[in-house]
């Protein structure tokens, strides 16, 4: 940790703040699994580069004990109970001292990936978002609303997350004029970045796409 507030549970997620004590807000949107410890680490990673990050709790004090329960607890996602909470997230990094600047970014993983852009489509105050391998069927996307760039990380070997699909989502957010990059990374698998799962953790790929997107939200907010 770099501040004593790192990684420190607040009212409306985990929040972490850079060493210099303030930076740029960045909303963390855990994957299936929830806000597990790997979402926390995010929330640390990006503080050391400077970032203030919060992380919310999607839901809402449930914990999955297994995957079929993740996987339970993720089809079952109230979406605008969750619309709710990721807005009440913005808001907090909004109003949070140590926040820099009118613009946030989002990223989110697996579901949290399909929430980022649900996101950024709710708020003008995101100027970045970032979809890591994410598709979710209950979100029902409106592309036209998206002000914010779109970067796209996803994997050549996916089995929740088919070419075609990462295909047409690019369609149709480059349909609606948003300034979108996508990059598949080659012989991963869904969760390649999650370096707490060892089965599909790729360590190269994960360094390459973490610069692609520190990169990306350095430029974007």
């Amino acid at each position: 940790m770099t501040q004593g507030q790192e990684g420190r549970d607040s009212e409306n997620g985990a929040l972490a703040i850079p060493v210099a004590g303030r930076g740029p807000g960045v909303v963390v949107i855990p994957e299936g699994w929830g806000r597990v410890a790997h979402v926390r680490d995010v929330c640390d990673r990006l503080a050391r580069e400077g970032f203030v990050a919060l992380a919310p709790d999607l839901y809402r004090g449930e914990s999955p004990s297994d995957a079929v329960q993740a996987g339970r607890l993720m089809m079952d996602l109230d979406i605008p109970r969750a619309e709710e909470d990721l807005s009440g997230a913005v808001a907090t990094l909004l109003n949070h001292e140590a926040v820099e600047g009118a613009k946030l970014g989002c990223i989110g993983f697996g579901m949290g990936g399909q929430l980022a852009l649900q996101a950024a489509s709710r708020s003008r105050r995101i100027a970045a978002a970032v979809d890591c391998y994410g598709i979710h069927p209950g979100v029902v996307l409106d592309c036209s609303e998206i002000e914010a760039a779109v970067l796209g990380i996803f994997a050549e070997n996916d089995e929740f997350v088919p070419a075609s699909a990462v295909d047409r989502l690019a369609a149709e957010l480059q349909a609606a004029g948003v300034q979108t990059h996508f990059k598949t990374y080659s012989g991963v698998e869904h969760g390649f970045l999650n370096d707490s799962r060892p089965d599909v953790y790729a360590a190269a790929e994960a360094r390459e796409a973490w610069n692609d997107i520190l990169s990306f939200l350095r430029a974007e907010i």
